[in-house]
């Protein structure tokens, strides 16, 4: 990736525009993470949650990436801890009879482990909890790694409430430098809160970026606009995106698609174009 293809985050950290998400892939995410990492991409996502997610396997890969030459600093690596609920119940990377401050610094040293790294670029909370002291206690303990310089900054997902993320932005010492949701109709794509963000400097990581919008991606407009500049309409969209200040995770594990998302980021639309797409949502 190029300079241009980075965004620094609020708190200073130098960011990927574009992510390797790596949810669901199973036995085949070194691979996989791999391959990303050699047609060139620069940032990994991935959680202390096994019901989705094979951490270690990431880890895998960056150890073996390392042994090709690509150093520890040069990749942006993201990772989650997972509240009890997003858990399979026999696979909890944590001891869940324990207080929440002791199952973030659990489930942080398992990352750790798993990654191969006393560093984490971004620590992100999996999903909010219903009680607003119980989200606090999780936030405060993941402000303490960032404190010690364990991690770059903290950010939260699966947050479709306005109020929540406003509450823990009022109340954290610690801001929230990026809100990663699905970008999904049926959520009117985050429009409000997207709004909130931009203004207070939160960047908005999506996922579900293609799969949550086919009728957008196969439509009349993306099609049109994609023969003009002979790209793919995927690319079209994640160019879309990126005018709209959204850092997108991309989790294909086509080698074609890799190199056509990568390639996304030498695209850009004029204003007119970007219009007539958002004019969609």
């Amino acid at each position: 990736m190029k300079e241009k293809d980075y965004v620094m985050t609020a708190v200073g950290v130098k960011m990927p525009k574009m992510i390797y998400g790596t949810a669901w892939k199973k036995e085949r995410t070194t691979a996989l993470v791999e391959l990303a990492l050699r047609s060139g991409f620069r940032g990994v996502d991935t959680a202390c949650q096994p019901k989705h997610y094979r951490e270690a396997l990431v880890g895998n890969a960056l150890i073996n990436m390392r042994d090709e030459g690509l150093k520890r600093e040069d990749v942006f690596i993201q990772t989650k801890f997972t509240p009890v609920g997003g858990q399979d119940p026999d696979d909890i990377p944590y001891d869940p009879s324990a207080t929440l401050k002791e199952q973030v610094l659990q489930s942080f040293t398992v990352s750790k482990q798993n990654l191969h790294t006393d560093y984490i670029d971004s620590l992100v909370l999996h999903s909010p909890y219903s009680s607003y002291a119980d989200l606090m206690e999780v936030w405060h303990t993941m402000e303490s790694f960032v404190q010690d310089g364990e991690v770059g900054q903290l950010g939260i997902s699966n947050c479709h409430s306005l109020e929540v993320l406003q509450h823990l932005y009022a109340t954290a010492d610690i801001k929230p430098a990026i809100l990663q949701n699905h970008f999904h109709v049926k959520d009117d794509y985050d429009k409000s809160i997207r709004q909130w963000c931009d203004t207070h400097h939160v960047i908005y990581q999506s996922f579900w970026s293609l799969t949550a919008s086919p009728k957008i991606i196969q439509g009349e407009t993306l099609e049109r606009i994609s023969q003009k500049y002979n790209r793919t309409p995927a690319e079209i969209w994640f160019a879309f995106l990126r005018e709209n200040h959204i850092v997108p995770l991309v989790g294909t594990s086509s080698s074609q698609h890799i190199l056509e998302d990568l390639s996304s980021l030498e695209l850009s639309l004029s204003a007119d174009e970007v219009e007539q797409i958002q004019a969609l949502l």
